[in-house]
């Protein structure tokens, strides 16, 4: 298909790892691997908690919604990944890059704003456990899942509508096997400026907004902890953090790693960002399920339970 210098809706070029295309079939395996993991997973994690009676509070809820978010991101990036590794299909249209980027940055926005919902779950359950179920009520809880899903799309939409401004040069070959917005930008031929201020605006008012009051909600949470007499029971608090604490970690790093590779990175060779990439979006949905099974008794005992009940049925 030929591509057109200055062109308005130009068909990207989807790269699969630079400098190792001869081993894109082997790659595919370990990713494929990866995306089983992480949608199993997740869809388990889901019918437990929707199924389990004893499951159905506040905490797992907030937990259902990460796995709903982490399901999501996987499929965002499922076709175009598995789709270069395995058929070489790279080209990919104007309007399907921009939706692609969409819900990509849609879901990695509501994982931020989940895991800032769950630190205030854990928060409220240890500062107040009195309270808690008069505070953290389903309707309430119903308000802030409505709540993640407008913000992610309030400041995205803007964002995504702004690409549709500039032009493309004759160059259409993405570095990622997704459409990534700074990959975007750079092939443009136009004044980025306003694109690049608001997309750095967007990262701050969600990421960024979000990891500082995470951060601020386990100063509360150990203030709190600290003030409990018994060492037994400062212990069982901080163990409920612990799964939280992990998938927070697991979610920033990589996106923080992402971030410097792509501003000061210049030298790397060029599979580092791209791997980095895929690291960013397949690590959080493979591991948050494997952490709040092994972490988690609840999770543990009702998965054993659905093996069980499944095995009296055979």
């Amino acid at each position: 298909m030929p591509i057109f210098c200055n062109s308005t809706f130009p068909t990207f070029l989807l790269t699969g790892v630079s400098g190792l295309e001869w081993a894109h079939a082997w790659i595919s395996i370990p990713f494929c691997c990866l995306y089983f993991t992480a949608l199993s997973g997740n869809t388990l994690i889901l019918f437990v908690v929707l199924t389990e009676p004893s499951l159905q509070v506040p905490m797992y809820y907030f937990l259902s919604m990460l796995s709903t978010t982490d399901i999501g991101l996987c499929i965002s990036t499922l076709g175009t990944v598995l789709g270069i590794f395995w058929a070489n299909i790279q080209e990919i249209s104007f309007s399907a890059c921009l939706s692609q980027m969409f819900f990509i940055y849609l879901f990695t926005f509501m994982e931020s704003s989940v895991l800032l919902a769950m630190a205030f779950d854990r928060f409220v359950a240890i500062s107040n456990p009195l309270r808690y179920a008069t505070i953290l009520t389903y309707a309430r809880i119903t308000q802030i899942g409505l709540a993640v899903i407008t913000r992610g799309t309030v400041i995205l939409t803007p964002l995504v509508l702004l690409l549709k401004r500039l032009s493309f040069c004759c160059s259409h070959v993405l570095h990622h096997s997704y459409c990534f917005h700074p990959d975007v930008m750079k092939l443009s031929c136009s004044d980025t400026k306003i694109n690049s201020a608001f997309g750095l605006t967007a990262i701050i008012s969600t990421a960024g907004v979000d990891s500082i009051f995470i951060l601020l909600s386990y100063v509360l949470i150990i203030h709190s902890v600290l003030n409990i007499a018994s060492p037994e029971e400062r212990k069982k608090a901080f163990s409920t953090c612990i799964s939280h604490i992990t998938a927070v970690a697991i979610f920033y790093i990589p996106l923080i790693s992402l971030s410097f590779v792509h501003r000061f990175g210049k030298h790397v060779p060029p599979y580092v960002p791209t791997l980095i990439a895929n690291v960013y979006l397949l690590i959080p949905p493979v591991m948050n399920p494997i952490i709040y099974s092994v972490k988690t008794k609840q999770i543990q005992k009702a998965m054993l339970k659905l093996v069980c009940s499944k095995g009296t049925h055979i």
